[in-house]
């Protein structure tokens, strides 16, 4: 009989006694799963749910939040969320670079509880700092749809990596890395405050320092493929899977429970939201179902693995008619709201959904599986006889989420400030991505081709300034200034 292949013998120093392959293959998968709904799937819908003349920069900006964040999470952040404890909300910052750290045994220090001890994987060190860098990512790219189509760019490169490291590591190190909150038995299970909150309140933050869009962008701001938005939802969707699947760190029953409900609530959420918008606009709209499969998806996933699959479907129609109505009725009706220039709305299908789902599993967790993800025994939903502290404790733990960040981030954003403006000027605002980044998403006429009227509703002139009003009138305004339209 032939020898096993070398990966598959247990004494070899690779396969350290503590090690299972099964958790770090799933483990791995689940990181690359919520990648991909980062890379391609948010820069993807960035870039075709806006206008055009801001595909490119909307598409960039998630770009560029998910390179920025991988360099200051292994140099600083992810000891700052996940290491040993510092503060009753961070932890100690440190490196996270040498072999020595990355190929030990994972290990969140700060985790321990009475008589449980820390919580410590079956896989290598690295793969949690990837796992959680993934999370870190996201939030940054779901805190960028509220600034689209007017944030300078530089202020945005300069934002993310300070927002990263003052804002985001407080809140994973106080409810995941061992942190007050998650001492006292808040429940997140994967992130409906540390990443959905938080990204929807800071978002809506940052929209009133920035300011709002041209008014011509705000009355009209049309997506430039809405087939490509699907797309970049489906791979959002899709990557959901890791998101909700890998937050037990293993491979378990949780993990399992998890990915169906996600499913489950993702799909009812975006039925519940096709319905009502037939029933109130007499018409289905697919950006309206895009947005309600993003807060099905949001409002599950501080409970995925912790409620029953009925109460999955609970959440979903929850999640699909609450954040329908604050962003249809409510927001209308809000000066505060018509004020925040939120561009895609980030403050309620996230914010609003996580928030949603806090609560709802505050009401719903089974206590079954709280036994399998908390460290803190009894807990249970208020259904389940948790009564009305765990509920309390929810309320509060968002309330803590939620002035921490509108205070960090209006920090961030005044420092920043006194340095760079924050929002582009009018008169490149209404040029976008050419004047932002010198390229454009689409090239629609051929390399030397004549401008024809009859085809194109834009012309530029002078460097490549987008000008607003009729053809007619801007092509007469030229030729007053004897100006030759050449493309």
């Amino acid at each position: 009989m032939a020898a096993a292949p070398g990966a598959y013998e247990a004494s070899l120093p690779a396969v350290p006694e503590w090690l299972n392959k099964g958790d770090n293959a799933w483990q791995l998968t689940a990181a690359t799963f919520v990648g991909i709904q980062s890379m391609p799937g948010l820069v993807v819908l960035y870039g075709s749910i806006v206008k055009k003349k801001w595909a490119v920069n909307s598409a960039f900006m998630a770009l560029y939040a998910y390179a920025s964040s991988l360099l200051v999470w292994v140099l600083v952040a992810f000891r700052m969320a996940f290491g040993e404890r510092l503060l009753p909300f961070w932890g100690k910052a440190g490196v996270a670079l040498s072999q020595g750290y990355l190929i030990r045994r994972a290990s969140l220090p700060a985790t321990a509880h009475d008589d449980k001890p820390r919580t410590e994987p079956f896989y290598p060190e690295a793969t949690l700092v990837l796992f959680q860098f993934e999370f870190a990512a996201i939030t940054l790219v779901l805190l960028a749809g509220s600034v689209l189509g007017r944030m300078n760019i530089k202020a945005w490169m300069a934002f993310t990596p300070l927002w990263l490291l003052f804002s985001y590591t407080v809140g994973a190190f106080s409810l995941w890395g061992g942190g007050f909150l998650y001492h006292w038995g808040v429940i997140d299970y994967s992130g409906g405050y540390v990443i959905h909150l938080s990204s929807g309140v800071a978002g809506f933050t940052a929209a009133y320092w920035v300011g709002p869009r041209l008014k011509s962008d705000r009355e009209r701001f049309s997506p430039n493929n809405i087939l490509l938005m699907i797309v970049g939802g489906g791979l959002l969707w899709m990557g959901w899977a890791g998101f909700n699947g890998g937050a037990p760190y293993t491979a378990n029953i949780a993990a399992s429970m998890a990915v169906l409900n996600t499913n489950v609530s993702a799909a009812t959420s975006l039925l519940t939201w096709t319905c009502l918008d037939v029933i109130f606009f007499s018409k289905p709209s697919v950006i309206g179902a895009v947005q309600g499969m993003m807060t099905g998806l949001v409002c599950i996933t501080p409970g995925a693995g912790l409620v029953q699959t009925w109460a999955a479907v609970i959440m979903g129609v929850f999640a699909g008619s609450v954040p329908w109505f604050t962003m249809m009725i409510l927001h209308k009706k809000s000066a505060l709201l018509m004020k925040v220039d939120d561009t895609l709305a980030v403050f309620h299908t996230h914010a609003v959904a996580g928030l949603l789902g806090g609560v709802l599993t505050g009401l719903l967790a089974t206590p079954e599986l709280l036994e399998i993800e908390s460290p803190v025994p009894g807990l249970r939903g208020a259904f389940y006889g948790g009564g009305i502290g765990q509920l309390g404790k929810q309320l509060a733990g968002a309330a803590f989420v939620v002035a921490w960040n509108v205070v960090v981030t209006s920090l961030i954003l005044l420092a920043i400030g006194l340095v760079i403006p924050l929002r582009m000027p009018d008169d490149q605002l209404m040029i976008g991505d050419d004047a932002a980044h010198g390229e454009e998403a689409y090239a629609l006429w051929g390399d030397g081709e004549k401008f024809d009227a009859t085809r194109h509703d834009t012309a530029r002139v002078g460097g490549g300034m987008e000008r607003d009003g009729s053809v007619e009138q801007r092509l007469a305004g030229m030729g007053a200034r004897g100006v030759t339209i050449q493309l």
